[in-house]
């Protein structure tokens, strides 16, 4: 099996076979998952618990389901009203976590690096639903698994990733996962929401939209992280969308048969066009979010099978 990995924190310490490895399990699943009985058992008597410190819905609802779907106990911590707002810090609740004997934590948290401080104090596989600005590996792997599905292949393709870059722990997966595979990747937005450093990441860099999206065969949106801001980086909201937010006239510079994605949620008339983005003809946003499921139902099988060989091996010793 080319996929060994203990965790899977980031897409930076993947190697290609074990990221298309990942996918071809995802294809098994999406499988499962259209099929009238939609169950396995490739994580029955494990547990499952769901570590969510920031707000989140597709995201954990994606986790819960695909857990659930292969036989998993799914437990989800409410978080906000857990320990670590009376001063427990991230250390004393990995610990207490450990006691209880987990199989799997999946785990989203404010702060870039929270998740592997995590993997390094406990004794069971950690999945990273994102951490600060710093990655968010499923959903680069199943955006990869759209892109895969519908153009035939993952490798030799022109793809845009547009909007706020500087901000986007999606955008830095994906930029990762779509260079490892041999893709030529454009960024573009405003140079106020590109990341210093950017001619580093084996990238091209556009300020304008028509210039960078000419020929893609694949366009990804971003939403505006609001959130992660802490300045004026836009004049306003109508001015980005009007430079910046995908329209049909922009998007008539991309390929022909170009796909539109978004990692969700989307803030229409902002960085996309609503009649774009409902319009069945190039958009695979909600193909995004089927594909989430089998992801992560692909992830958590692989890291259960590494995890129960670990115990086996370590038993035997």
């Amino acid at each position: 099996m080319s996929f060994t990995a203990k965790h899977l924190l980031g897409i930076e310490t993947l190697p290609p076979a074990a990221i298309t490895a990942l996918l071809d399990r995802a294809d098994h699943y999406v499988d499962l998952s259209r099929s009238d009985n939609k169950h396995g058992d490739a994580l029955a008597g494990l547990t499952q618990i769901n570590m969510f410190f920031e707000n989140s819905t597709r995201t954990q609802a994606s986790f819960e389901l695909a857990g659930k779907r292969l036989g998993a106990d799914v437990m989800n911590m409410a978080m906000q009203a857990s320990s670590i707002k009376k001063g427990e810090t991230l250390i004393d609740t990995a610990v207490t976590l450990n006691a209880m004997h987990p199989d799997l934590i999946v785990v989203r948290h404010p702060q870039s690096g929270a998740v592997d401080l995590l993997a390094q104090k406990v004794n069971c596989a950690i999945l990273n639903a994102g951490d600060g600005k710093h990655e968010h590996p499923t959903q680069a792997l199943l955006d990869a698994l759209t892109i895969r599905r519908n153009k035939g292949r993952l490798h030799r393709l022109n793809i845009a990733i547009c909007g706020d870059i500087a901000h986007s722990r999606v955008a830095r997966s994906n930029i990762m996962l779509l260079g490892k595979m041999e893709n030529r990747v454009r960024l573009v937005g405003p140079p106020t929401l590109m990341p210093s450093g950017v001619a580093e990441l084996g990238v091209e860099v556009y300020d304008d939209m028509a210039q960078g999206l000419e020929g893609c065969d694949v366009v990804m949106m971003l939403r505006l992280q609001r959130e992660r801001m802490d300045g004026g980086f836009i004049p306003s909201e109508r001015e980005y969308f009007h430079r910046y937010g995908l329209d049909a006239d922009k998007l008539s510079h991309a390929a022909p048969d170009a796909i539109v994605m978004h990692p969700g949620p989307m803030n229409r008339g902002v960085e996309i066009d609503g009649a774009i983005a409902d319009d069945p003809r190039v958009s695979v946003i909600q193909e995004q979010v089927e594909m989430g499921v089998a992801v992560r139902m692909a992830a958590m099988d692989l890291l259960a099978q590494n995890l129960r060989a670990a115990r086996a091996a370590q038993g035997a010793a």
